[in-house]
């Protein structure tokens, strides 16, 4: 993408003003804009800059370089510069994690990555969910220190991150921004009190497009920010970013997506129509099970083999650290490995004459060894208990029943999906192979299942380099039905009968082969 096809950087060559053309300075701009942009629509130019202008069309000829961005219903001129200038004209896209916050620096001219860096949410210092954030806000000052932590946190990475590329925070124009609904209300500054009170309701569904400076971010003076809308109180514009990142919308075929963060998060849908529903099944399958679970990083187990004849373990650990916890990928590998080398039942039961010396009593709990002490970072052993399994179950069951769910509302089978979407770190690590052995997932094609990575991220990032996107996103929030787990009378029929590995229905999963003395 070059210049003259960047949506947000344009060149103009504007004609001195004379006695025979006496046009004011900001009509003429605007007028060549219109036509440049090939557009009706309203250009809207911030205050500030129309007193630099007259200077700035002087110093440069009338010859300018303007960037940039377009709201649903007008054009927003976020800067003026001479046409010659040299300085870069970046953009933000910033994936709000509750636990982990992700920027990508853009070119705006090119639409090329520049460079990308993530560092822990600090609102974790408050609490590790959003439930204990919200209830955080009712003590005084508590809205005003996650909303100072997050700007804070905010700035310094940006300034980090543009120290990087010799840039500075002031070549920053435009910020995409995608976050669960509690997220982006703190960003905002806005109390999310009501959000996990009955009746459920956000300050705000659409927050549009706004000033950043306004938020206390740091950067140039009239840079903009979009935060994606959501769809109430449970379904956040991060999985709004996600949908147009695998183009779910757009798609022929019906298929399903997942994230899987604090809540578990699932649309299902085409170009026609869309159905999401969230569930509490998030943490567990996070690695959240156990107290050896963490999230995935250097030295955390992901994958996990357990040889049924020796019932030896085979551990692999990312950046091929030594063992110091282990994240969901690993969690769900181990319970598959355990179940298909006897060690665990189809209750998700440890089995002592089985599980053998691996199995130690811990304050009155059955743990079992997965990392013996000589082979831990820490030097002590790495355990996960029949009540960690026992979490595990639930979260697996509750994850299979929102999928379920929601396809047969809209008088589907699970089987009958042609792709399974599986979004952010979790969708990176996951091995659908074991998801399935448990009965978290459906028994699918293996081919169906399509990791998206930061789809959060990829779709903020969509935000800042498609002219269209914002009016897409818009599209796609209006498309979307919401259903509500809550009342749903069939939901905890349905659970009871996932509570077991990998269903009590053995013909929804064909390709788990369940052991003779099991039948």
């Amino acid at each position: 993408m070059n210049n003259a096809d960047s949506p947000w950087i344009k060149t103009i060559s504007l004609p001195p003003p004379s006695l025979q053309d006496n046009t004011a300075d900001t009509e003429r701009l605007i007028s060549a804009l219109r036509t440049t942009l090939q557009t009706d629509a309203a250009i809207h130019i911030d205050f500030d800059l129309i007193k630099k202008l007259p200077d700035i069309l002087r110093q440069n000829d009338f010859n300018v370089r303007c960037t940039l961005f377009k709201d649903v219903y007008q054009w927003l001129v976020v800067g003026i510069q001479g046409a010659s200038e040299k300085r870069p004209v970046a953009g933000l896209a910033v994936d709000l994690g509750t636990s982990r916050v992700v920027l990508r620096l853009l070119d705006l001219t090119t639409g090329q990555t520049l460079a990308e860096s993530g560092f822990d949410n600090p609102q974790l210092t408050i609490g590790p969910d959003i439930l204990s954030r919200i209830h955080f806000t009712d003590s005084s000052d508590g809205l005003t220190k996650l909303n100072d932590l997050i700007i804070t946190g905010l700035n310094n990475a940006i300034k980090d991150l543009c120290q990087s590329k010799m840039m500075e925070p002031q070549d920053i124009y435009a910020l995409a921004v995608a976050g669960n609904t509690t997220m982006t209300h703190l960003l905002m500054g806005l109390n999310p009190r009501w959000i996990i009170r009955e009746p459920y309701i956000p300050v705000v569904n659409r927050p549009g497009i706004l000033k950043a400076a306004e938020l206390g971010l740091q950067l140039n003076p009239a840079a903009r920010i979009f935060v994606f809308p959501n769809i109430g109180s449970y379904f956040g514009g991060d999985m709004i970013a996600g949908i147009l990142f695998a183009g779910l919308h757009c798609a022929s075929d019906t298929a399903i997506l997942v994230d899987v963060g604090t809540n578990a998060e699932v649309v299902v849908g085409n170009h026609n129509w869309l159905i999401a529903c969230a569930g509490a099944a998030g943490p567990a399958l996070e690695g959240g099970v156990t107290k050896m679970g963490m999230m995935a990083g250097p030295g955390v187990v992901d994958k996990i083999s357990i040889d049924p004849p020796t019932r030896e373990f085979d551990l692999h650990t990312i950046e091929d650290n030594a063992p110091k916890g282990i994240c969901g990928s690993g969690v769900i590998d181990l319970a598959a490995q355990l179940y298909l080398s006897g060690m665990l039942d189809i209750r998700g039961k440890l089995i002592p004459a089985v599980c053998g010396k691996r199995l130690k009593k811990i304050d009155g709990l059955m743990h079992l060894v997965v990392i013996p002490a000589d082979q831990s970072a820490s030097g002590a052993d790495l355990t996960v208990s029949q009540a960690d399994l026992d979490s595990l179950i639930r979260s697996k069951a509750a994850m299979y029943t929102i999928l379920e769910t929601i396809t047969m509302s809209v008088g589907m089978e699970l089987k009958n999906l042609t792709t399974f979407y599986v979004a952010g770190t979790f969708g990176s690590f996951i091995d659908p192979r074991s998801a399935i052995t448990i009965g978290m997932m459906p028994d699918l094609p293996l081919a169906s299942y399509k990791p998206l990575g930061n789809s959060s991220l990829g779709g903020a990032t969509l935000a800042l380099t498609s002219e269209d996107s914002l009016a897409e996103i818009n599209r796609i929030r209006d498309r979307i039905t919401y259903l509500e787990l809550n009342v749903n009378q069939d939901f905890m029929n349905r659970f009871s009968a996932a509570k077991f590995i990998p269903h009590t229905n053995a013909a929804l999963f064909p390709s788990v082969k369940v052991k003779p003395d099991e039948k």
